[in-house]
């Protein structure tokens, strides 16, 4: 492209990169002076809503500095956010039009946080152990048994149609009949999550074994490997660049599955805390537990993609 296009595109770009800011903080100001002016529905004081928008500008502002090129992108989602809690503070707080019960008053959901951030807190640790075994011992497993079937033919044409079979059934069509006959709810969680993890990562792994080049297997059986040489000093490494291209997806189904089992029997968690108000049809506890949630799953896919960059620094993601 000749200079005098490129600077033609570059200011174009830079205009829509500023408009984009603008709208975003006039957005922020308007939402703003909603909150603080009197309204119709008696809520909750505003400090802890101003205090949840200082700290997502603040999430946006540290996220623009550390990547300058994503200013678009995260000025827009930042104004679709500011937009919504807009109409929503209008609507609910200030003109009281919508029903009371289900459509809760962003001051009272933001309340939340500082009321019961104890019992949020024990709910999210609780989640995060179980999270963390499960996950771990179901990726441990699937793998170390999918590189020994995948190299082994008769072990893999047992095994293989099994997976098949079980590896695109959700986990927590079994969590009712795995809760009831495991002697305590966190071992039935920890199953659970094990079970959903385990099988797509056996299929995986067999697959992944079936694809590997056969020349890297012929020069490694003329170095005379043995059959646990073979599986952990050339397959293993062979299969890992995609194991952990799909953490993402496994970490967002893990929390799926862990949520829903939490949701059944258990008497703390992300999940009891959201199905225990819903009970007693506390939809503000329920929208500020859905909030946590939705927070946790974005931390641990952030998390992930640290993990992703540090330990396959070859590929992009």
């Amino acid at each position: 492209m000749p200079a005098p296009e490129r600077r033609v595109s570059g200011v174009v770009r830079m205009k829509n990169w500023n408009l984009s800011v603008v709208i975003s903080h006039v957005l922020l100001a308007a939402l703003f002076v909603a909150v603080l002016l009197p309204g119709e529905k008696k809520t909750a004081p505003y400090g802890a809503m101003l205090c949840a928008m200082a700290l997502m500008e603040g999430v946006y502002l540290y996220r623009v500095m550390r990547r300058p090129g994503k200013l678009s992108s995260a000025s827009d989602i930042m104004s679709i956010l500011w937009a919504l809690m807009l109409v929503w503070e209008v609507l609910v707080s200030k003109l009281d039009l919508c029903h009371p019960v289900l459509a809760p008053a962003l001051e009272n959901i933001f309340a939340v946080f500082s009321e019961d951030y104890l019992e949020m807190g024990r709910g999210i640790l609780s989640s995060l152990e179980i999270l963390l075994i499960g996950v771990v011992v179901g990726l441990a497993l699937g793998t170390l048994l999918g590189l020994i079937c995948g190299w082994h033919q008769r072990l893999k044409e047992v095994f293989f149609p099994i997976a098949g079979v079980l590896a695109p059934i959700p986990s927590i069509v079994f969590a009712p009949y795995v809760i009831a006959i495991m002697p305590t709810f966190r071992s039935a969680s920890v199953v659970v999550i094990l079970l959903g993890i385990f099988w797509p990562t056996f299929l995986k792994t067999i697959i992944s074994v079936e694809s590997i080049d056969k020349n890297m297997v012929d020069s490694a059986r003329t170095l005379e490997l043995g059959g646990f040489a073979m599986i952990f000093e050339v397959l293993l490494p062979y299969s890992m660049p995609g194991i952990v291209k799909g953490l993402k997806v496994t970490m967002t189904t893990a929390v799926m599955m862990l949520t829903f089992a939490e949701m059944m029997g258990s008497t703390v968690g992300m999940g009891y805390y959201i199905v225990n108000y819903n009970t007693y049809g506390n939809y503000t506890k329920v929208i500020a537990g859905i909030i946590v949630v939705g927070l946790v799953v974005t931390l641990l896919s952030s998390l992930v993609s640290v993990i992703q960059k540090k330990a396959i620094k070859w590929q992009n993601y």
